[in-house]
């Protein structure tokens, strides 16, 4: 694991901060920046677009947790939050809102790295889930418009299945473009001239 991660710790305790802190370098993590509110988050965020985002609270509530989750850009960096009390909606809201890491009964410095840890394993994992998701989101849609097109070319050339294909096929190459973006061009052209 990278120690030359960017790391943004919200922590209103200044003392509990220069642990977390202390405990962050000693494990080799040294670009740490410590605020003390979230109300802070969204400048740092803008200025320093950290890797990764600790966040320590006693009592979350849902909204807040929402909210942080939007304004940290959870779902585009690992974020560990650790809080003292929660119940299920508050773990859920947590997790809906794209938090990596809820770790429960406050944050001990001790369990920092493997937290830390555990949080940029989860993220990989639900990142590499979702460029997968989104793949397969793609290419249903390419080949929805590919039928459509095909169509399209059989009714107005009088061409065979295949054939439309080919064409469709042959075209793309010819042009240096997606298959699916070939037949996305045809069936907007045609809703064009309908």
């Amino acid at each position: 694991m990278s120690r030359s991660l960017n790391i943004l710790v919200v922590e209103p305790d200044a003392t509990r901060a220069r642990a977390i802190s202390d405990a962050l370098q000693a494990h080799g993590w040294s670009d740490v920046t410590v605020i003390a509110s979230t109300a802070q988050l969204a400048p740092i965020l803008t200025q320093q677009d950290p890797d990764l985002i600790l966040i320590d609270l006693a009592n979350p509530d849902r909204d807040t947790l929402e909210h942080l989750g939007l304004m940290s850009g959870a779902k585009s960096r690992p974020v560990a939050m650790f809080v003292d009390h929660t119940d299920t909606a508050m773990t859920q809201a947590a997790l809906a809102a794209g938090v990596s890491a809820y770790v429960v009964n406050g944050l001990d410095p001790a369990r920092v790295k493997p937290v830390l840890e555990t949080a940029i394993a989860r993220f990989q994992v639900i990142q590499k889930m979702q460029a997968e998701l989104d793949a397969a989101k793609r290419a249903l849609s390419d080949r929805k418009m590919i039928e459509r097109a095909k169509g399209l070319l059989m009714r107005a050339r009088g061409l065979s299945e295949d054939e439309a294909y080919n064409l469709l096929r042959k075209t793309a190459m010819s042009q240096g473009r997606k298959l699916g973006d070939v037949a996305a061009a045809l069936v907007t052209a045609a809703d064009l001239l309908a």
